[in-house]
């Protein structure tokens, strides 16, 4: 068997760790590698979490999340970034920081609260992410509750979409994806830098096992990045990866299972 030499594209998840799998940094983990690229990670957060909700968060000294960033960027390099969980606002301004600096395609996930409803990000550091994080974006995805945190701005519709896709931008990412997943009928995303329109829309599974969506979707994206594709073809190839996780989504524990990463792996016989 020939020995493989080729070294894959290397992108790098700065978000806290789910220790129930579905979210977080094991998620990304797992959406890299069923990417084909070399998945890598700071670690921001440590949660006791599984399918019923978080049950505690410990955020790492901001010494420790640089020394982790600078160690596998300086060594190791990145083609592309994801950031998830950041928590505080010195998090968010030590990873801006660190992130004007790197040069690489970033897709910022503004987390701010979990699946199950529990808080991952304080209220005052609602500004930073608008203030330093947002602007070193190449895509952000927030949701729309994420929307209504950062802007203010209630979605009901897919006008409301532009609204607030408008409101995004003007804090400086180049591309906003406006997730319409918690609007009903078919799942419908909104991307666009605020000239173009692509507006991305999949089948609505009836299946409650969703948790780690969010997660999974910017790490796709960012690994398409990774790959070379602009980011309208990185992001739509994410969706279709996605929306195949939720279908495949199984349940786990009591509570809201995990989208399943290595769907395009199961055999179906």
């Amino acid at each position: 068997m020939p020995i493989r030499t080729a070294v894959p594209p290397r992108v790098l998840t700065v978000a806290g760790s789910d220790s129930g799998g579905g979210a977080g940094i094991q998620a990304d983990l797992k959406t890299m590698l069923a990417h084909g690229v070399h998945g890598m990670s700071v670690i921001t957060a440590v949660t006791a979490q599984n399918s019923l909700g978080v049950q505690g968060a410990w955020e790492l000294p901001v010494d420790a999340v640089r020394a982790q960033y600078r160690s596998v960027v300086d060594d190791i390099g990145v083609q592309a970034v994801k950031t998830g969980m950041l928590a505080s606002a010195a998090l968010v301004e030590t990873v801006a920081e660190l992130l004007a600096g790197t040069g690489a395609p970033v897709v910022v996930d503004p987390v701010g609260v979990s699946k199950h409803g529990d808080a991952l990000l304080a209220a005052e550091a609602l500004d930073s992410v608008r203030t330093k994080l947002l602007p070193v974006a190449t895509v952000a995805t927030p949701n729309l509750d994420e929307v209504a945190q950062l802007t203010g701005v209630t979605v009901t519709d897919e006008d409301g979409m532009r609204r607030a896709a408008e409101e995004i931008l003007a804090f400086g990412p180049r591309w906003a994806l406006i997730k319409g997943g918690h609007l009903p009928g078919d799942a419908v995303d909104l991307l666009t830098d605020g000239s173009a329109e692509h507006w991305l829309r999949a089948p609505r599974y009836d299946n409650r096992h969703t948790h780690g969506t969010g997660c999974t979707l910017a790490s796709a994206i960012a690994s398409g990045l990774a790959l070379g594709q602009d980011v309208p073809t990185a992001v739509e190839s994410a969706k279709t990866y996605v929306t195949g996780a939720i279908r495949a989504g199984f349940a786990l524990g009591g509570g809201i299972g995990p989208v399943d990463h290595g769907w395009r792996t199961r055999r179906t016989d």
